[in-house]
């Protein structure tokens, strides 16, 4: 397993040493003076040697040259980005840095880039250095250093101290995000999550709430305990709580954590199963973005919320025709049991507004396979019943790297589709051609109320929370950046188009209204 350290300054040693990939754009790479990289490629390789090799890129989309045999490499990134994009190309950023790692027990890479990039090129770097594997003889261990130089202002710069511990606790957080999704469920089960959480609340100072099993139906979370009520390890809803002094706003992140889902009795075939380890990709990278906003200053009370089932098959399995009551006091008739990722968040969203008291509320979810159909694989798709927040949510997606799309927010057009006679609504759609992940989103945000007065996001991050047979631990990166304005670190406020400080003021005058 490697070891991934973001340093404020520029090292220096010999390639044969110690590797190094210099990553950047052309037209970026082309601003990089000799004095910048001469640490790290001297005594193997000349200015002129250098400057020939950046010249020598053509990217289509990316490329690279070997300045000395596989120890010292220069690779150039995509020349262009669109709209839906964003300029730093985290997805080929990844892809590139892999392909051009020598594999020894000691590397550098080094992204040239500039400052407005430096959050997002720095969350892409850490997806190439998964930690979680069971392979034999993989118990090498390697250290990666990431340093950055940055162009675009005349002189060549590093980042400060403050920006690679920002970095570093972002990048520890997509890598603990990402080893829970790659972990199967022999190893990640809810007892195992709940340890996750746990370690967590040990790091940053706070203990867990903890409520799971009998207790989950005792007090109404018929959502939850529903879902996980075959499973041999229960169901539990588990909250981290962190409340400064200070703080004018709430916060609440709702995390879907089923550590497995088979589908329940609507068993998924065999082909649709495998990977169903990812469905706790929700609650992973909540938990990861949690740990690091609250190193990193969280100014507003933050509560991290965690849904975590099972979805097993057995004897006491939730049929379909049975009816639940679910934290909000609504009424479900189960006619899909391969839909439950909505029933434990809405008992998520309900609890966080009712006990928590939150203000804004984001739920985040390996939800609907639908979504990678709607708006692809390296875009998450968003829902929410407040615009501006629907825009922030994007433009923080371009800052961090962790791609956004919006889904059309629509209750009074789609919602009928949960229609049931006997309860008061469905768990999954009459026609699945009618804007399925929309629907789902829906269904949450129906345990909240349409005409809930605070800020809902609903984010469906299926198809990029995994690249391959890796997850990616897409959402860290987001979380951060849209809630950067509440964190006392310069790189999160500067990356966060939005934050819980501007709505304050908006929302204060919806309750009074609402009085």
């Amino acid at each position: 397993m490697a070891t991934v350290q973001f340093s404020s300054v520029w090292s220096e040693a010999d390639p044969s040493e110690r590797p190094v990939v210099i990553v950047g754009q052309v037209h970026n790479l082309k601003k990089v003076s000799w004095d910048s990289v001469r640490g790290k490629l001297h005594p193997r390789v000349t200015p002129e040697t250098f400057k020939e090799a950046v010249s020598s890129l053509h990217p289509s989309p990316t490329d690279s040259c070997s300045l000395w045999l596989n120890n010292a490499t220069v690779a150039a990134l995509p020349n262009k980005a669109s709209r839906h994009n964003t300029p730093a190309h985290p997805h080929a950023l990844t892809k590139l840095v892999r392909s051009c790692m020598a594999g020894c027990r000691e590397e550098c890479v080094v992204l040239v880039c500039e400052k407005s990039e430096v959050f997002a090129a720095g969350c892409a770097v850490s997806r190439v250095f998964p930690c979680f594997t069971r392979k034999s003889g993989a118990s090498q261990r390697r250290k990666i250093v990431v340093e950055f130089v940055l162009v675009g202002d005349g002189e060549n710069k590093t980042i400060s101290e403050d920006e690679a511990s920002c970095l570093q606790a972002a990048c520890d957080a997509v890598r603990l995000s990402a080893k829970i999704v790659d972990t199967p469920c022999n190893e990640m089960n809810t007892d195992d999550f709940l340890n996750e959480i746990q370690t967590v609340g040990s790091q940053v100072g706070i203990t867990p709430v903890i409520i799971r099993g009998e207790e989950l139906r005792q007090r109404g979370f018929g959502g939850i305990y529903g879902v996980g009520q075959a499973a041999d390890h229960p169901p539990a809803l588990a909250i981290l709580s962190h409340k400064p002094t200070g703080a004018t706003q709430t916060v609440a992140w709702v995390g879907k954590g089923i550590v497995y889902d088979t589908g329940g009795l609507s068993i998924k075939g065999k082909t649709a199963m495998p990977g169903m380890k990812r469905d706790c990709g929700g609650a992973a990278a909540i938990l990861g973005a949690f740990c690091a906003a609250v190193l990193q200053g969280f100014q507003d009370n933050l509560h991290a919320v965690f849904c975590l089932a099972e979805n097993a098959v057995g004897p006491l399995a939730t049929r379909p025709d049975d009816i639940h009551k679910l934290y909000s006091g609504r009424t479900v008739e189960i006619n899909n049991t391969d839909a439950e990722g909505r029933l434990v968040l809405g008992d998520g969203v309900a609890y966080a507004a009712k006990d928590l008291q939150a203000d804004i509320i984001v739920d985040m979810a390996t939800l609907t396979g639908a979504q990678g159909i709607s708006v692809g694989k390296y875009h998450a798709a968003i829902l929410t019943n407040n615009e501006q927040w629907e825009q922030a949510c994007v433009t923080a997606g371009r800052k961090s790297g962790d791609l956004v799309h919006p889904l059309p927010y629509c209750p009074e057009l789609h919602f009928s589709e949960f229609n049931s006679a006997v309860a008061d609504m469905k768990n999954s759609v009459a026609d699945r051609n009618n804007a399925q992940s929309s629907c789902a989103g829906l269904f949450i945000g129906a345990h909240l109320g349409f005409d809930w007065p605070g800020v809902w996001l609903h984010i469906d991050m299926a198809a990029p929370a995994h690249s391959g047979e890796r997850a990616t631990g897409y959402g860290v990166a987001l979380l951060l950046a849209l809630f950067g304005r509440a964190s006392e670190t310069d790189l999160l406020q500067a990356v966060s188009p939005l934050g819980p400080v501007q709505d304050r003021q908006e929302n204060a005058c919806k309750k009074r209204k609402l009085v």
